[in-house]
């Protein structure tokens, strides 16, 4: 369903192309991984790109057999607005991203998938670069389509909510990015994303509570 020359550009380096529908984050990877062939995998999103010493590692390790983990967590180098955020909460970000295929797979959730392994998980030192957000339209228009996702996930696990409630999480998400994490050493953009994290939480269990109160009317 992509707008850009993704499936074109894809088609000149395989034929191994596959078009669906759009059913959320973990269905769609777990998609993915039922045509994947190879030993191991590595999940990648769209604004995320491999350094060349990140590659460099993961070659030596599986190449050469080095690892009995089934799973490697990597760590990310995360930037925001064109800023990279070393504190909030982004620091220290580390992710499940590389496999063995036979132990592991994603959940369904439609949003903030989780990848599942079974066994050893190992760790990698080189990170993934992640640019998360070129301008506050895409901020905007990320906030309200995760907090819809996360709103009807939570709908659907019998969760309720109330203006307390999202205004309370609103105000801790916030404070723990910024503050107790430090957020406010990144400047501008650290406040910024604690500001948009914030946003995040909030408008998830507002919407949580409206959906509520429409399945009962």
């Amino acid at each position: 369903g992509s707008t850009d020359r993704t499936v074109e550009i894809c088609r000149t380096f395989t034929d191994r192309v596959y078009e669906t529908d759009w059913p959320g984050f973990g269905i769609q990877k777990n998609r993915a991984l039922s045509h994947a062939r190879c030993d191991w995998v590595l999940s990648l999103d769209a604004d995320e790109r491999v350094t060349p010493a990140l590659a460099g590692e993961i070659r030596e390790r599986l190449l050469h057999n080095q690892t009995s983990a089934n799973g490697l967590t990597i760590p990310f180098q995360s930037s925001y607005l064109g800023r990279t955020m070393r504190h909030g909460d982004w620091r220290n970000e580390r992710h499940l991203r590389l496999f063995r295929r036979s132990a592991g797979r994603f959940s369904d959730d439609p949003v903030h998938e989780r990848l599942i392994v079974d066994g050893e998980i190992g760790t990698l030192e080189n990170p993934i670069l992640h640019y998360s957000f070129a301008s506050l339209e895409e901020v905007l228009d990320k906030v309200n389509r995760y907090s819809t996702a996360g709103a009807e996930r939570r709908f659907a696990s019998g969760k309720r909510s109330s203006l307390l409630k999202a205004l309370s999480h609103a105000t801790w998400t916030f404070f723990r990015g910024y503050v107790l994490k430090a957020g406010f050493l990144d400047g501008r953009e650290g406040f910024l994303l604690a500001v948009s994290n914030a946003e995040g939480s909030y408008y998830t269990y507002l919407k949580l509570l409206y959906m509520f109160e429409d399945a009962n009317r």
